[in-house]
């Protein structure tokens, strides 16, 4: 979920909220009295307790310095009695806003107390109803092809934990070491888990096992964290490269061998069952699931019809579009699967096709980034690097991801791209990802709250899907009106196959999880429906087999942005201002659906004084 001061100050309040008048920032001002004063003192206070028990967050945030710089040495405690300590900081935090009365609170107050209160409640709920998936966000297994600190600390290990010097180097290494502990904690979780008979799909497994041999199949002195101290620290004097791989030799590898055994003997009992429903109370976790995801009522059920509406009326659109082109010949996947190998748009697989992919990458976001003030009076200042994800664990990464900057500016945010097999990545696909997970997308919208002023740390994060997710997925849709393919029709279809790649999603993940679909029928209809590579469809279906509900939140999300905004428009008339509009939605951070539509009513409500 984490990823991962009130109302903003009258002298920020015009720049952060350019485009706005008056009347608008009078309504989301503070409240006058101390209500507001005591709610942003308990977020905080939480903020504070969260960068205290997890000292990852704290260098993902580039707060691991002054009084907290001995947590650079440490990781997350993923024992189970981490694991509980997590779940009773949201207990903590819902008793301390029961203390605070709503009815005294207005404008960006009631917006911060209304973020945290009901979804903090579902969260407890599901903590006292399920024994297992709750770590972080409903995810059933903490060991997968997708999760796990086998990937995940090397990861952070590498791409977040700067080393400045031999203070810095120490620390790494005893993260290192640390590593090992952490992999033995969520060994004992797995087998406890296994004992019960939450046991992942066999596939799941399988996947996992691949990599678990790819990561160890280095020497130790080869192993990425030990080539990425050596480069670090290649001015700072020290055995620090031996070190490090005596670390990976005698605790690491053998830590990873557990897991793996541990994965491999529970195999003859895993089932090729791929949806949650076969767990124990599967239909609820997925319920919750989906509402965690999309933070609204909506049902199994009524998600899956909208992505199969969606679905056909994007279908159409692209038909049109191909048929402009001259290619009439077949279904729109068949002729979408035949764009995809057309040698006019595929990046040479080889070490410098993949280096003129990301100077194309490049190319967009400079272009992208100078047309920005059309759409926005607010830019971020945090700037957005295009990076290859790491090539140990791009077999069962997703397409692209982005990682947050620190919150102190020592680190750009990151826009990764799965570079596997640039097959996957023919050219007309490549703007529309860029405008998701970069700008105008993830980072517009997640450095633009960190750098917010104007509301409690906490509310800063990226802590809602369907807003973050939602916001990039809107955000394609907001390239297009901006133009960017009024002269190129095949960039224009990559759009739209990214937007029947969500729809997708709503059919798939629903049919996974609540009608009962085969891992099979998932990837048949992503084959028949959209046109993508049938081993991407493989690695999209899988993750939506160990994230129940997750991808959901993406097209769920950009249809409640869009409804937002065009009851906006349509309240406004010549009066709605798109820039202000984005800026206010922006600067009050993420939240829930009905919270932002909420907000924007009252941002309305002011424009029309």
């Amino acid at each position: 979920m984490l990823d991962r001061r009130t109302l903003l100050a009258a002298a920020a309040a015009s720049s952060m909220l350019a485009g706005v008048r008056s009347p608008a920032r009078a309504a989301l001002a503070a409240t006058p009295d101390g209500e507001g004063a005591r709610l942003t003192a308990i977020y905080e206070r939480i903020y504070d307790m969260l960068l205290d028990q997890d000292p990852e967050f704290a260098t993902a945030l580039g707060a691991d310095k002054g009084d907290r710089a001995a947590a650079k040495a440490k990781l997350a405690d993923r024992s189970p009695a981490g694991i509980r300590k997590g779940h009773d900081l949201y207990r903590y935090g819902l008793k301390q806003l029961a203390t605070i009365d709503p009815a005294k609170l207005s404008g960006m107050d009631l917006v911060n107390y209304e973020t945290f209160r009901g979804p903090w409640e579902h969260y407890v709920k599901a903590y006292d109803t399920f024994s297992y998936g709750l770590h972080s966000w409903p995810e059933p297994h903490p060991v997968t092809q997708l999760s796990g600190t086998y990937r995940s600390i090397p990861d952070f290990l590498t791409n977040q934990h700067g080393i400045a010097n031999a203070a810095d180097a120490e620390a790494y290494l005893a993260r290192c070491a640390d590593f090992a502990v952490q992999l033995d904690n969520e060994t004992g979780r797995i087998q406890a888990d296994h004992a019960a008979g939450i046991i992942p799909p066999d596939f799941v497994i399988d996947r996992a096992l691949g990599l678990f041999e790819s990561i160890m199949a280095p020497a130790p002195d080869a192993n990425i964290l030990t080539t990425n101290i050596k480069a670090k620290t290649a001015e700072i004097p020290g055995d620090w490269a031996k070190r490090c791989a005596a670390i990976v030799q005698g605790k690491i590898y053998p830590a990873m061998q557990r897991q793996a055994a541990e994965l491999r003997a529970v195999r003859p009992r895993a089932t090729h069952d791929a949806g949650v429903w076969r767990l124990p109370k599967g239909d609820e976790y997925y319920a919750y699931a989906l509402r965690f995801a999309t933070t609204t009522g909506m049902s199994a059920e009524e998600v899956h019809q909208l992505g199969l509406d969606r679905m056909a009326a994007l279908t159409a659109r692209a038909d049109a579009i191909f048929k402009q082109q001259g290619m009439t010949k077949g279904t729109v996947a068949e002729r979408l699967n035949a764009l995809g190998k057309d040698p006019r748009f595929l990046y040479p697989n080889t070490d410098q096709g993949k280096a003129d992919l990301i100077a194309k990458l490049n190319e967009q976001m400079q272009e992208i980034q100078r047309r920005l003030p059309e759409a926005f009076g607010r830019l971020p200042k945090a700037k957005c690097d295009i990076r290859r994800v790491p090539p140990e664990i791009e077999a069962g990464a997703p397409g692209g991801y982005y990682q947050i900057p620190a919150a102190d500016g020592s680190r750009p945010g990151a826009y990764y791209i799965n570079l596997r097999d640039t097959a996957e990545n023919p050219s007309w696909t490549l703007p529309t990802l860029t405008y998701h997970e970069a700008s105008p997308g993830h980072h517009h919208q997640i450095a633009l709250a960190q750098e917010a002023t104007g509301i409690p740390r906490l509310r800063r994060l990226p802590a809602y899907s369907v807003y973050t997710e939602g916001w990039g997925l809107y955000a394609e849709q907001l390239a297009d009106e901006m133009g960017v393919y009024e002269n190129d029709p095949w960039g224009q279809l990559g759009y739209l196959q990214s937007y029947m790649f969500r729809a997708a999603r709503l059919v798939v993940d629903t049919g996974l999880h609540h009608f009962r679909w085969s891992r099979e029928k998932a990837i048949a209809y992503y084959n028949d429906s959209l046109g993508t590579p049938e081993a991407s469809n493989i690695t999209e279906i899988e993750r939506y087999c160990v994230w129940p509900g997750q991808a959901t939140s993406y097209m769920v999300g950009q249809t409640r942005w869009v409804a937002i905004r065009e009851k906006a428009k349509a309240a406004l008339g010549d009066k709605f201002d798109l820039r202000a509009f984005h800026d206010t939605a922006l600067s009050a951070g993420a939240m829930p659906a009905s919270v932002l539509e909420s907000l924007i009513d009252r941002w309305v409500a002011a424009q029309k004084v």
